[in-house]
């Protein structure tokens, strides 16, 4: 008996011995005077088991049978389920198997049976809360995950690159095989694509979106503000399509594109374990037609204002030429530049004053296309064939000495032929003369 039944006992007891009304008692309970009157007559005859509701104790009616949790059990402990939590199990139940159950009857069956145990939250370094944007649009945040996606199907090794609304939580995101600039960018024209271009983009410090400046500990100055250094070819783009870059000094500041990574890390990899995805097409495949709208389908939130930031594209902006790898080159005096080890000429028809001995401006399209522009306009170039030299006449090589040491031999003097067999001066002669020299 709890303390609530025994303070509904004392009630019936005194509205019994006629201490206060049945109204009185009903309005004490929060019952109507019919209630009161029955558990009166039911206090008569059981006494204080009265109190106690009449089914405590016994099972539901709607009780899920016995059979249909072992059959539940048994399909989550497959290995293809393996680390399944609660919630993602019960969609997979009813999904899949039919098996239609609450997400908290799937929690209690996989705490019974031993496959899932929950975890105590450590205590965490606290960060202040912060609202998110009004308009859809106004910050974007833009990161790339490491981790295995595959979980070792295949030989590809995937990065997923994904940008997260930060005022409605809406994702957009594809796997690539690297995290290079080029992968960057085309990610950012698919998404501007998509929805238009946003007032700002929010990401760490990475070099792709930063040169940082280099400098030694003990070298002095190191407290000095940082110099500003030129962008990257992801900054210039930006800038070029004018979208503020905002950098994040802590993970948790981006957390809403962390937490967005915690969720793939867990169940992106357990569906695509399900559903067997093994190669670089499929993943990418089942992320658009299967995550993504799942995603923006159940945990976006509708923003503080109806208002979309995103901006349209205009005729003044060109993606291919802001999404390129952009460098400056001199005109050289016969109208032909380098540019990766290549030389290209310039048409004649492209050739205007000024343009001898001028910079231009060189970009290596996503394509692998090259465009060169000369102040306001694209000039016609083509790859110059490399000339090939005449091969120099070959050396004749001498012939290797016996002893191996690479230089040609030489003919042996003939100064010592018969040398010992010349008669020689007697000892006393030869005292002679060296006395007379002497």
């Amino acid at each position: 008996m709890t303390q609530a039944d025994r303070d509904r006992l004392v009630t019936l007891k005194k509205a019994k011995k006629r201490l206060i009304t049945q109204r009185e008692a009903a309005e004490e309970l929060g019952l109507s005077i019919r209630q009161v009157k029955r558990l009166l007559r039911e206090l008569k005859k059981r006494g204080d088991r009265a109190a106690i509701h009449g089914l405590r104790g016994k099972p539901s009616n709607r009780r899920i049978d016995s059979k249909t949790q072992e059959k539940a059990v048994a399909i989550l402990s497959l290995d293809v389920y393996r680390g399944f939590g609660p919630t993602l199990a019960c969609e997979y139940l009813g999904k899949k198997h039919g098996i239609h159950v609450s997400r908290e009857t799937a929690r209690e069956w996989m705490k019974e049976s031993g496959l899932w145990k929950g975890k105590r939250r450590r205590a965490e370094e606290a960060h202040l809360w912060r609202p998110r944007r009004s308009r859809s649009g106004e910050l974007v945040q833009w990161d790339t995950s490491e981790h295995d996606w595959l979980e070792g199907r295949g030989n590809e090794k995937l990065y997923l690159i994904s940008m997260i609304d930060d005022a409605t939580s809406r994702l957009y995101a594809r796997f690539v095989r690297s995290d290079s600039t080029e992968e960057n960018m085309r990610t950012l024209w698919r998404y501007v694509e998509l929805y238009g271009r946003p007032l700002a983009f929010y990401t760490d410090k990475a070099s792709l979106f930063r040169n940082n400046e280099k400098r030694r500990r003990d070298a002095p100055g190191v407290d000095q503000d940082p110099a500003e250094m030129p962008p990257t070819q992801i900054g210039r783009a930006l800038r070029e399509l004018d979208i503020t870059w905002i950098a994040a000094h802590s993970p948790q500041a981006k957390g809403r594109i962390e937490r967005s990574f915690d969720t793939a890390q867990d169940r992106l990899v357990k569906e695509m374990r399900v559903a067997g995805v093994k190669t670089f097409q499929q993943a990418n495949e089942y992320l658009e037609k299967e995550f993504l709208p799942w995603w923006n389908q159940t945990l976006v939130v509708q923003p503080a204002s109806a208002d979309n930031a995103h901006r349209a594209l205009d005729k003044r902006y060109d993606l291919a030429a802001s999404l390129s790898h952009v460098e400056t080159r001199q005109v050289k005096n016969d109208y032909t530049i380098q540019f990766e080890g290549h030389r290209y000429g310039i048409g004649a028809e492209s050739i205007s004053t000024g343009l001898r001995g001028g910079e231009v401006r060189v970009e290596k399209r996503l394509d692998g296309a090259v465009a060169v522009r000369f102040r306001d306009r694209y000039l016609g170039v083509t790859l110059c064939a490399v000339a090939t030299q005449a091969a120099a006449p070959a050396k004749p090589r001498a012939a290797a000495r016996n002893d191996g040491r690479g230089s040609p031999p030489r003919k042996k003097s003939d100064w010592m032929n018969g040398f010992w067999k010349k008669p020689g001066p007697s000892i006393a002669k030869a005292i002679e003369i060296a006395n007379a020299s002497s």
